[in-house]
């Protein structure tokens, strides 16, 4: 082995070295930022997917000009409005009215049967994000004539996120995309009928808001705090861990009442959960479960 040769080897090795002490630093701020913001604030992503988790703050330190995980760290500890702005950036916003509009339809055919038989119902739309799809739970119920008889609670662990909620605003521009979900869905009225265009942007309409609660709830570490027939949860857990993931659908099963509805995410499944036995899929192509245990 001559001299370049040996030395190119060092090299590499050095590189090897320093791009694994790089990632074992980066865990370690990872880690640390994660215990303070539980410690101090209180919301846990400790056993949030890894993956997602370290993408989502490295997006962060470039939107806040950020050099590393341990200035961010102090920022989010002395600095509520980087706080806030942290949340929002891990918060997945991804909604839309009718998203996945199969599901209501599979909702209005196999779920609202079951809700006609009960004197009064309860729903929790957990991980409620802007409200998009509480407003199309609404006006679901609306056309099934079942709003009189009927609660919706909106949570979601970000406040700043349930504000925008409760003012019922959506661009206008969105309400195109959501009109063709509505149709698919099984809707039987004209859409327009459910917002006032104002100004460039949609106001659903106060008789939608009104049957719905909003308040803040973190699944991570939250409790229990009612007992429902129906909740949804779709499109949350995906970002859990699997430890995680069984924690949160103890917590979902522990507050549904017997022969009560769970609908979870088109990516997210009962299959192979410690809770599989205690359901039967009312429609499994669409993620809508029966208790039954």
């Amino acid at each position: 082995m001559n001299e370049d040769t040996t030395i190119s080897t060092l090299t590499a090795v050095q590189i090897t070295s320093q791009n694994k002490r790089a990632t074992l630093l980066e865990e370690i701020e990872v880690d640390l930022l994660c215990e303070a913001i539980y410690r101090y604030y209180g919301f846990d992503f400790r056993q949030y997917a890894r993956a997602s988790l370290k993408r989502r703050i490295k997006n962060l330190l470039l939107l806040e000009n950020i050099t590393s995980i341990s200035i961010l760290q102090e920022r989010v500890l002395y600095d509520t409005a980087t706080m806030e702005r942290f949340l929002l950036n891990l918060s997945i916003n991804v909604t839309a009215m009718f998203r996945d509009p199969n599901m209501y339809l599979a909702f209005r055919k196999k779920v609202v049967p079951i809700l006609r038989t009960y004197p009064s119902t309860r729903i929790w739309h957990a991980g409620c994000s802007s409200g998009e799809e509480v407003f199309s739970m609404s006006i679901l119920l609306d056309e099934e004539k079942l709003t009189k008889q009927s609660k919706i609670y909106a949570t979601d662990f970000n406040e700043s996120i349930i504000h925008k909620a409760q003012k019922g605003i959506i661009p206008l521009s969105a309400m195109q995309e959501y009109t063709e979900n509505y149709q698919k869905s099984g809707g039987t009225r004209s859409f327009s009928e459910y917002y006032l265009a104002k100004n460039g942007y949609a106001i659903i309409s106060p008789s939608l808001r009104k049957p719905v609660v909003y308040s803040k709830h973190n699944l991570v570490i939250d409790g229990s705090f009612n007992e429902f027939n129906v909740i949804v949860c779709r499109n949350v857990m995906i970002y859990f861990n699997e430890e995680l993931r069984n924690k949160v659908l103890q917590l979902l099963h522990n507050s549904l009442c017997r022969f009560g509805i769970l609908i979870l995410g088109m990516k997210e499944s009962l299959q192979f959960t410690p809770l599989e036995h205690k359901y039967k899929e009312l429609d499994g192509e669409h993620r809508i479960y029966q208790r039954t245990d």
